[in-house]
């Protein structure tokens, strides 16, 4: 068999959620070098309100042609309660940097999905695992900072006989940043899904739609997604 007729190794697993940020970041990993046969993405339906995510992300995985696997982990909710984003809780209205967005907090998630994602990851002989943590989720979320990522990468190299790390490069970025990267690639927004709310529309109230909101209209762009009236 010639060199050019061998399968190619996958090298990188990357946590796809379906949202702005993994959209972006697998496109950014792509232009960075990473073929689409070397890169295999993985999404988790968690229980979350917003599984609408992950439909998005079959398409843009079976557009590209890039190996992908839907992973269902909803019967570990009874674990990680008190989320408004999987119980029954009110999702909170606002910007994300106001005190009433902890309750979006879904209880040790990131750390839950990189695990598993190692775990894919060494199964596959990959030594990466990407995801999308920012600087707009730092206020919020613990499991977006730079010290956890630091600890998880550090812990992954360690966790089995092969290493792995986590690589996040947008963790100092902005929304705002992570679109305007986005936009030099040309990428279609209009293949993504942010809202915390599962309806046919987006309701552009919850933190994740102002958010994307403000990055559009801070980069003089028109976000192409619908938004109830």
């Amino acid at each position: 068999m010639t060199q050019s007729l061998l399968p190619h190794k996958i090298k990188a697993i990357l946590i796809y959620s379906g949202g702005m940020d993994s959209y972006t970041l697998l496109h950014h990993i792509l232009d960075k070098g990473l073929a689409v046969n070397e890169i295999a993405a993985l999404t988790f339906n968690y229980g979350q309100k917003h599984v609408k995510e992950v439909e998005y992300a079959q398409e843009v995985c079976s557009q590209l042609g890039i190996q992908h696997k839907v992973v269902d982990i909803s019967a570990i909710n009874s674990l990680m309660a008190g989320s408004s984003l999987t119980d029954d809780i009110e999702i909170p209205e606002g910007h994300y940097e106001a005190d009433n967005m902890q309750s979006t907090v879904v209880p040790n998630r990131n750390m839950i999905l990189l695990s598993l994602a190692v775990a894919f990851a060494v199964s596959l002989e990959a030594d990466t695992v990407y995801y999308g943590a920012h600087s707009g989720d730092h206020a919020i979320y613990p499991d977006c900072r730079p010290e956890f990522v630091q600890k998880m990468d550090d812990v992954c190299r360690i966790a089995n006989y092969q290493s792995v790390s986590i690589n996040t490069p947008f963790i100092n970025m902005s929304k705002i940043e992570i679109l305007k990267r986005g936009i030099e690639m040309g990428l279609n927004y209009a293949q993504t899904w942010t809202c915390y709310n599962g309806r046919t529309h987006a309701c552009g109230k919850c933190g994740a739609c102002v958010e994307r909101i403000e990055a559009f209209t801070e980069n003089n762009r028109i976000d192409p997604l619908t938004y109830e009236a």
